[in-house]
């Protein structure tokens, strides 16, 4: 298969970059992307598109994701993660878990966020975590984001710190790590990720991931461009005339409704993706040609 996708269940202590420097290595191509960066420290769901799959990334990345994690109340970092260096700590022993729950449930909904100052988002054209590291001292700018469900799951008090795991799902864009930062600064005591597992990404579950060493060993399963798009987007199953019409770039009649749609052909081959436009269904993208 030179087109598709790759689900794979990142280990620890590696970087996005890595799995797929290892990726294209394993598929014979240099054609190979991710949709949305796990940092080092995470596991879980990376969404790899090699050849057109490379395409489909964008839509892939915009999509919600879940992931589970855990909080430390009781010092903050400099990377708002584990691996950054302790800049504060107080006891958290007398935040009761009503306030804990409290201050999470302030998060849900459409909040403005901002993200930790050595996350990956660009500022000035340079990545904000190149920019600490060079001693730069910064803070980037709220983003609106949406946490649609955050649900507490456990409790822990070891010591004069608090453990806390969630499970979190979200508007692409969002930190975990700024929720522990941020759940922290609310209770006054700092707070911090110890934990993060990405359990979703859009419509692909960690069930459907390969381990790092599948990957590695090439006995992955990799996922067909049309099977891709039937979990990503509406679906328009064409004739074969429509075929035809789309390979050379020609509109059809319009789609049901204004959002982008998958046009299949009828031996499910990914043809085009098609997005109404002046009274007709025009192709944005053609992956296939008509046989």
């Amino acid at each position: 298969m030179t087109d598709g996708f790759l689900v794979v269940d990142k280990a620890p202590g590696m970087t996005s970059h890595d799995v797929v420097a290892v990726a294209r290595k394993a598929l014979g191509t240099r054609k190979v992307g991710h949709a949305g960066t796990l940092d080092p420290m995470a596991t879980g769901v990376l969404v790899l598109g090699f050849g057109n799959g490379t395409r489909l990334l964008q839509y892939i990345t915009d999509g919600d994701k879940s992931y589970s994690a855990t909080i430390v109340l009781g010092a903050s970092t400099i990377t708002d993660d584990r691996e950054g260096e302790v800049i504060s700590e107080v006891s958290a022993a007398h935040i009761s878990d009503e306030e804990i729950k409290s201050g999470l449930a302030k998060m849900v909904g459409e909040i403005q966020q901002r993200p930790s100052s050595v996350s990956a988002v660009k500022v000035d054209g340079e990545r904000a975590y190149d920019r600490v590291r060079a001693g730069e001292v910064f803070e980037l700018a709220a983003r609106t984001i949406t946490i649609s469900s955050l649900n507490v799951l456990e409790i822990r008090r070891p010591g004069s710190r608090i453990e806390i795991d969630i499970d979190v799902t979200c508007s692409a864009g969002t930190f975990i790590r700024a929720i522990a930062r941020d759940l922290g600064s609310d209770l006054q005591v700092g707070g911090h990720l110890s934990a993060l597992r990405r359990t979703r990404v859009a419509g692909f579950p960690i069930s459907q991931a390969s381990s790092f060493e599948e990957l590695k060993a090439q006995t992955f399963t990799p996922l067909a461009l049309s099977d891709v798009a039937r979990a990503t987007f509406q679906v328009r199953e064409l004739a074969l005339d429509e075929v035809s019409e789309l390979s050379f770039g020609r509109p059809l009649a319009s789609n049901p409704s204004d959002e982008i749609f998958a046009a299949l052909s009828p031996d499910d081959r990914l043809i085009a993706l098609l997005k109404n436009e002046s009274g007709k269904a025009k192709p944005i993208a053609v992956f296939a040609a008509a046989n």
